[in-house]
């Protein structure tokens, strides 16, 4: 034991020992496997028993993951034999640990807040409003981003950190936006846009910079559209404002589909036609009005060309 407590080195006013080491190592590497542990699948799959929503869950494993390598990172310098109060004020910042562990919470508590806001919303209270459910979708994805932008105002003027302080932060964000983040601030602004006009809805067919497919997300700075191939293909919000949109389902769900068949040359045209109408009207979605017809379009090199409509 006595050579367990006999110093190796010094490090300002204090000495560290074999044993502090060891119990420095401990500690650190404890808070490095509990960290991991809390960014599996099992702590995930718990946390979406909750009906949790994804991004949610990822924010507040993160941030448990960095609460719990501070924690022991701490506790491991303390027990090697180097002081630190977890109520002492840390310089620059005059918040001590305890106070940035409880602001930590906070902030999960609010992401948590705004998302359960926006679910209780979308899946309760406007549910029987009689709005368009993409118009319902928009107005709880408007009040979850502002129920959650005061709700870290708040938190922030609880804990001390006064936001006029930040009035020079504020400039240089907004030099960095005007320069390096301009996109992803336009992004953004076109998200509302989109929110507020309504262009496009979740389900509609659209085709956009070459992309078609049907929306099935629109978030804060992009749209995810699954295309006919069930490939998930993720759009930057501003594309849908400075480019032209073909929205198949704006005002009126009801599309015109023209398919082009070719018949061999000697084929019975009547025939033909009335085969290519019955097909269509055997198919579920076909509309009985107005209906399907088929006509001849061209005589091709090697085929008669026939077009669908239905």
């Amino acid at each position: 034991m006595t050579l367990l407590q006999r110093p190796l080195f010094h490090l300002g006013r204090h000495y560290i020992t074999v044993l502090g080491l060891i119990a420095f190592v401990g500690f650190f590497a404890a808070g490095v496997i509990i960290a991991r542990f809390l960014q599996s699948q099992i702590v995930r799959r718990l946390f979406s028993r909750f009906k949790i929503d994804t991004n949610f869950v990822a924010i507040v494993t993160t941030m448990l993951s960095l609460v719990v390598i501070v924690f022991f990172t701490v506790t491991a310098v303390n027990a090697a034999g180097i002081p630190l109060a977890w109520t002492a004020p840390l310089p620059v910042i005059n918040l001590s640990l305890v106070q940035i562990f409880l602001l930590i919470a906070l902030l999960v508590a609010v992401f948590w807040f705004s998302s359960g806001t926006k679910r209780f919303l979308f899946n309760r209270l406007l549910t029987h409003s009689g709005l368009d459910r993409s118009l319902q979708y928009a107005i709880a994805q408007v009040i979850s981003n502002i129920v959650l932008v005061i709700g870290i105002f708040f938190v922030l003027e609880n804990a001390g950190i006064h936001l006029a302080a930040l009035a020079v932060f504020a400039g240089a964000v907004g030099v960095g936006v005007g320069f390096g983040l301009q996109n992803i601030a336009s992004n953004f602004i076109s998200g509302l846009v989109i929110l507020a006009e309504r262009p496009i809805t979740i389900g509609d067919r659209v085709e956009v910079a070459g992309i078609l497919g049907i929306v099935r997300q629109i978030r804060a700075r992009s749209t995810v559209i699954v295309t006919n191939d069930n490939i998930a293909i993720i759009v930057p919000n501003s594309k849908f404002i400075d480019s032209p949109v073909t929205n198949w389902h704006y005002g009126d769900r009801s599309v015109r589909f023209r398919l082009p068949v070719g018949v061999a040359y000697g084929s019975d045209v009547n025939k033909v036609r009335d085969a290519l109408i019955a097909a269509a009207r055997e198919h579920s979605a076909t509309l009985k009005d107005p209906e399907p017809t088929a006509f001849l379009d061209k005589f091709g090199d090697s085929t008669i060309d026939f077009e669908l409509v239905a």
